[in-house]
């Protein structure tokens, strides 16, 4: 592309001393000149070509001076287009008030073209810095916006309105609830009916940040409702997720899983915990215990093997807290962790409390705790009660 440069002088001899001096590059295809004869000139030519990249004005010129000018082409806003100003040699000052608004450097007369030739040089390299940036800065503006766009989708496929999903089911709740640290999560619940009288739930913790875990974070989550569908035990399902996301796991990612089946008129939970944090029981007489793991991996890490699954019953008026990580390691400003001893002081604290209450209690806590702080992990719960 030839650098375009717009010449605005009355002295009709600087055309014919341009093209000439500069004629190599203009018939190379470097360089394209442009011609005014004042400031009014210049602006017309500039609403033609708006993709000028250089103006050589001079400041003493009639019907519009080169400082008027100047201050047209800043209105403008284009820090792209850069102003060289011309004068005699002993117009300091308005060559100074011209440098103080804005003029990207100056020539005096008579034109040293070699001279003029290094300025434009540094104005070319300038220019192209400038592009460079404006390109990168909309790249950025772009991958914001697709971010946004993914947040968005990736909040739609998190099931939600728990009270109309949970409508048929009379013997539980459940409510859950994902803050993201970033644009998008790795973090995931999601919960299901498997038949007339199971239900399937869980919660999950992708290894990473950004796109690539919210990338893995939606793949497992589809894999894992697909199996559920077809595997009567949770170890069954935790096991065939395993195996095919090691086989398709280019980035070697991993996800901590906790995956329960909830038999809607036993109360009865088969789960398999692959390496998640431990969740929580809190009886309806206010008793919290941690559901101890059983050893199993997180998925994703290692292929061919095999998953072991337990159990528990809710009675009436008991729930089951799940969370991820991001809750207990949540930070203050000292870098204290929000950690276990907290979390199950305030549970304790919400004996008789329904799932929602549960879920807002904890993330009021961890946001009280943590103050001003940033968020450094998505923080995800997911709560499971029987009425």
């Amino acid at each position: 592309m030839a650098v375009k440069i717009l010449s605005v002088d009355d002295e009709l001899d600087l055309e014919l001393m341009l093209t000439q001096y500069f004629r190599r590059k203009i018939r190379h295809g470097e360089y394209e000149f442009f011609f005014a004869h004042n400031g009014l000139e210049a602006l017309q030519e500039l609403l033609r070509h708006p993709d000028i990249d250089i103006i050589l004005s001079d400041i003493n010129m009639p019907e519009m001076d080169g400082l008027t000018l100047l201050s047209k082409i800043n209105e403008m806003r284009n820090p792209a287009q850069k102003c060289i100003m011309v004068s005699a040699y002993g117009d300091m000052g308005n060559i100074r008030t011209a440098m103080n608004n804005g003029a990207f450097d100056f020539a005096t007369k008579p034109i040293d073209l070699d001279d003029l030739q290094r300025t434009i040089d540094n104005a070319i390299n300038q220019i192209e810095y400038i592009h460079s940036t404006q390109k990168e800065h909309k790249e950025l503006v772009d991958i914001h916006n697709d971010l946004n766009v993914a947040r968005e989708i990736q909040h739609a496929i998190l099931p939600g309105n728990f009270e109309l999903n949970m409508a048929n089911f009379s013997t539980m709740d459940l409510c859950a609830s994902m803050v993201a640290a970033k644009d998008v999560g790795g973090d995931f619940y999601d919960f299901f009916r498997i038949d007339d009288t199971h239900f399937g739930f869980t919660i999950a913790d992708v290894s990473g940040k950004g796109v690539p875990a919210a990338l893995f974070m939606a793949v497992s989550r589809t894999m894992i409702k697909a199996y559920a569908s077809r595997e009567s035990s949770s170890s069954e399902c935790m096991q065939k997720v395993n195996n095919l996301l090691c086989e398709e796991n280019v980035n070697n990612l991993f996800v901590t899983t906790f995956y329960g089946i909830y038999d809607m008129e036993t109360g009865n939970i088969d789960y398999t915990n692959a390496g998640h944090n431990g969740p929580y029981v809190l009886r309806a007489d206010g008793t919290v215990t941690m559901l101890k793991p059983e050893g199993n991996i997180a998925l994703g890490a290692i292929g061919g093997i095999p998953y072991r699954s337990s159990s528990i019953s809710l009675q009436s008026g008991d729930a089951l807290i799940l969370y991820t990580d991001g809750v207990t390691e949540a930070e203050n400003i000292d870098k204290d962790l929000y950690g276990e001893p907290r979390l199950e002081e305030l549970l304790a604290s919400l004996k008789g409390s329904d799932s929602r209450q549960i879920v807002n209690a904890i993330n009021a806590k961890v946001r009280e705790f943590a103050g001003n702080a940033p968020q450094n992990d998505d923080i995800t719960q997911l709560v499971v009660r029987r009425r």
